[in-house]
């Protein structure tokens, strides 16, 4: 794997361990664990600063509060979206998640690829 400068913020340790297993790039990956104040945020990100941040939240109440923040202190962020239908991250097929960071130019294996 090369190294790249991407991080995706996601809520839990389930979301990050099924991204990972997707991704074909080094992509630090930090999770939320639930709904977050800015001041929490901005200590997880911080050491981050000059690198492209991806939201890939939930498509629930909490996802939506995270993403609130996120869009207020990160406004530069790219928000990545699953479909309702799904919910969760965790919970979304891996080759659907796949295509969603693959629009979103984040390299992942292709055998996940549609």
């Amino acid at each position: 794997m090369e190294f790249s400068e991407k991080v995706i913020l996601v809520e839990g340790r389930s979301d990050k361990l099924r991204l990972l297993t997707i991704l074909e790039e080094a992509t630090e990956i930090i999770c939320t664990n639930g709904t977050i104040s800015n001041v929490k945020l901005e200590e997880l990100l911080s050491p981050f600063e000059d690198i492209p941040i991806y939201a890939f939240l939930d498509a629930d109440k909490s996802g939506e509060q995270i993403r609130a923040v996120v869009r207020k202190e990160y406004p530069e962020a790219i928000h990545l979206f699953i479909s309702p239908m799904y919910g969760e991250v965790e919970k979304t097929p891996l080759k659907v998640l796949a295509s969603i960071l693959h629009r979103a130019n984040i390299k992942v294996k292709k055998e996940f690829l549609l």
